[in-house]
């Protein structure tokens, strides 16, 4: 990994491109992984996003049918939107952020995960699952590459150097 020098790094498109791309990635890799890992144990799409909105409905959720499905994409979206956020406020204030966003991206992913594992889903409605350490390892790496990576990168792509 080649380290950029800090001191020629300045921000020469504005804060939201960062935050679009890094939100949009996000949110569209990660939805798309959890599809097809939970695909594979029998979950479909519509009940998956479902569970999504359940953070705010309780089990009510799943008998609002395409509405609470589409409730549980736009909350997938603004929480990829806030992660994306968060970083790029991050990347202003600790410049090596953007020097090492490989790294950075993939640690960044792994507290995503585990902010939203023992913070956020706690504090939810939605419906608590038992502890498994397959789908915990599962999940975290799923964090690094669909999350932490894709917003690091874009937090790094509109970060550029100047001459």
């Amino acid at each position: 990994m080649i380290p950029v020098n800090s001191s020629t790094m300045t921000l020469q498109r504005p804060a939201p491109r960062a935050i679009f791309w890094g939100g949009m990635l996000c949110g569209v890799l990660d939805i798309t992984a959890a599809f097809l890992v939970y695909g594979m144990f029998g979950a479909k799409p519509i009940p998956l996003l479902q569970g999504i909105a359940a953070g705010l409905l309780g089990p009510r959720a799943f008998s609002g049918g395409l509405a609470t499905a589409g409730l549980g994409l736009l909350c997938h979206f603004v929480i990829a939107f806030l992660a994306a956020t968060v970083y790029y406020g991050i990347s202003r204030a600790l410049p090596w952020v953007l020097q090492y966003a490989i790294a950075a991206g993939a640690i960044y992913g792994v507290i995503v995960y585990f902010f939203m594992n023992r913070v956020v889903v706690p504090l939810s409605a939605a419906r608590k699952f038992p502890f498994s350490l397959k789908m915990m390892i599962i999940g975290v790496t799923i964090h690094i590459f669909c999350v932490g990576l894709p917003i690091a990168i874009m937090a790094r792509r509109f970060s550029t150097r100047t001459p």
